[in-house]
């Protein structure tokens, strides 16, 4: 088949949806098919990039990408909004450029890039697939960048539309199909399939002479959402942890990042920033344990593709969120790790030198979180179920 995969987030940048976009498109490459993909020009979670004022085009892993200028900005909720509606008005100008493909999949967010989408599949007469990463607007009102308003309401609208337009909607999560199904979206047109591990996953477990047993590790973006100063603050006053000489790396950085920073008092917690993937190896080949943390309150609005990648590994997991979050839910099914409320930061910290203090059993479910990362996370995996769903669309 001929794809075009319409990603606002696309390698180099190093986290969040862009090293999904990149393994899923190699993948469905590995599988003979045609690839095409449109991005903007990198630039998340920092402008580091410089700046484009012109599309342009380059070639990554022998993928051609197409790039998309945007004004860059996410200092406040207007300039967010001004960021992504520079990329999707980008976006519609180059469209009719386009080539035609047998079928567009469109991630989303970019939630204004919708709109391009949806007409660009109508004038062209091809079927559009939506792979749902975030549920907006219903994450920028949890989290505060939006409040609930005519704006929001006019949102809502739209974020219907596009249920209505797209002719599959691939969702990572049975969260998902549940804020779905509610909002009135037919089961016919779900699909769910887990987002694929954007490192490679192991084949057997780590050596557990490698393995610190007193580290902790977790990374990716720090943003409000993952109430990382409270996690940061309840594991330095944990008296227990202190006695087993535990220590907490943030490998990442973010909006909340120089906050964590101001709320470290010991030398037992630290922030390393973004780092290369040469660099971020051996921190996942030492940790003894990961964590996970959100914060906020009702459903599910995103699944952080962190959990993926240290279940690849085969570090057992404690969790700080919700009970019937998504998270809580792969945890449970695979016997990956332990679960704490999100609420509770001291339960956390608690949870954490339990698990420290128990190594036999962190091993085990260690172990238990790599199985399920191999039969569920692989890209292989992702790229198959995608692979039907396209092809069922293209052949009409």
């Amino acid at each position: 088949m001929r794809i075009q995969l319409w990603s606002y987030n696309y390698d180099p940048e190093p986290s969040g949806i862009a090293p999904l976009s990149g393994v899923w498109a190699r993948a469905m490459t590995s599988r003979g098919h045609s690839v095409e993909v449109v991005a903007a020009h990198p630039h998340y979670p920092e402008p580091r990039w410089g700046v484009r004022s012109l599309p342009y085009r380059e070639v990554r892993d022998g993928l051609p990408v197409v790039r998309l200028p945007l004004w860059v900005g996410r200092g406040s909720a207007l300039q967010r909004i001004r960021q992504e509606a520079t990329f999707a008005g980008a976006l519609g100008l180059t469209a009719p450029a386009l080539s035609t493909p047998d079928v567009v999949v469109a991630v989303s967010p970019s939630f204004p890039a919708l709109a391009p989408t949806m007409a660009n599949a109508r004038l062209r007469r091809i079927p559009w697939v939506l792979w749902l990463q975030d549920v907006l607007p219903d994450g920028a009102v949890m989290t505060g960048i939006l409040q609930e308003g005519r704006l929001v309401a006019l949102a809502r609208d739209f974020e219907r539309a596009a249920y209505r337009s797209a002719s599959k909607i691939v969702v990572i999560s049975e969260s998902f199909k549940e804020n779905l199904r509610a909002k009135g979206v037919p089961d016919s047109k779900l699909v769910r399939s887990y987002n694929p591990a954007s490192r490679p996953i192991l084949d057997a477990p780590r050596p557990a002479a490698g393995i610190d047993p007193a580290a902790v590790l977790t990374m990716g973006n720090i943003g409000h959402s993952q109430n990382l100063v409270a996690v940061t603050r309840a594991f330095e006053d944990s008296e227990r942890l202190r006695e087993h000489g535990a220590s907490f790396v943030l490998a990442g950085d973010g909006e909340a990042g120089d906050y964590v920073r101001a709320a470290i008092r010991t030398d037992r917690v630290r922030v390393t920033g973004f780092l290369a993937d040469h660099e971020l190896e051996p921190l996942l080949q030492r940790a003894a344990l990961a964590i996970i943390s959100q914060r906020y309150e009702g459903i599910d609005f995103n699944v952080p593709s962190k959990l993926m990648n240290f279940m690849g590994y085969g570090i057992p997991i404690v969790a700080s969120v919700r009970h019937d979050s998504e998270v809580a839910r792969i945890i449970a099914a695979s016997g990956g790790g332990w679960v704490t409320e999100s609420s509770d930061t001291t339960g956390l910290a608690t949870q954490v030198a339990e698990a420290l203090a128990s190594p036999t059993e962190a091993a085990k479910r260690g172990e238990l979180a790599l199985r399920f990362a191999q039969r569920n996370f692989r890209p292989e995996h992702a790229a198959v179920r995608f692979e039907g769903t396209l092809r069922t669309l293209a052949d009409r």
